[in-house]
């Protein structure tokens, strides 16, 4: 499977523009599914953040189960379904593996994760100083595994923990 590099971008205002018009889309095609909100997360949801400029979506479901069914009807409407962390969530991309556009997680909503992804969202939106520090990571993670997705969202991890728990940040 060949994927993108790993390219930040300076922070765009369509971002905001691109999630509504996507949740609209996702509610007319998924929306039997929808549990909860449809909320935007990761780091195109933060005025001001650097970012992969992929729109990051987190749409509830009562339960992994249940949103089954979801997955074909999401994958007949242009998204690619990868069995990514399928223990806490169903993992989308649009349009392909190798050019994305969107990320979609359907997650049970108010499970941990979706509580976490939230929390830390909210986080690097209210305080400035914990803002900077993940943009800073991810400059620098962006230069040493820019050919590596995978090791580019393990490595955010410890920050991500620190901030959320106060776990001290270990490498």
């Amino acid at each position: 499977m060949s994927q993108a590099s790993i390219v930040l971008k300076a922070y765009n205002s369509s971002w905001a523009d691109k999630f509504a018009a996507e949740k609209k889309v996702l509610i007319s095609v998924a929306g039997d599914w929808l549990y909860g909100s449809v909320e935007h997360v990761g780091s195109t949801a933060v005025p001001g953040m650097i970012a992969k400029p992929i729109i990051d979506i987190m749409f509830g479901v009562k339960s992994l189960a249940l949103a089954e069914p979801a997955i074909m009807a999401l994958t007949q409407n242009g998204y690619k379904y990868w069995p990514y962390k399928s223990d806490v969530m169903h993992w989308f991309c649009k349009p392909s593996d190798e050019f994305r556009t969107h990320h979609l997680h359907l997650v049970p909503f108010e499970s941990p994760i979706w509580n976490e992804r939230l929390k830390f969202r909210d986080l690097l939106r209210s305080n400035p100083i914990i803002a900077e520090g993940y943009a800073n990571l991810k400059q620098e993670l962006a230069i040493v595994y820019k050919e590596d997705r995978d090791e580019y969202t393990n490595k955010k991890w410890p920050y991500i923990q620190q901030v959320l728990y106060g776990n001290k940040l270990t490498s």
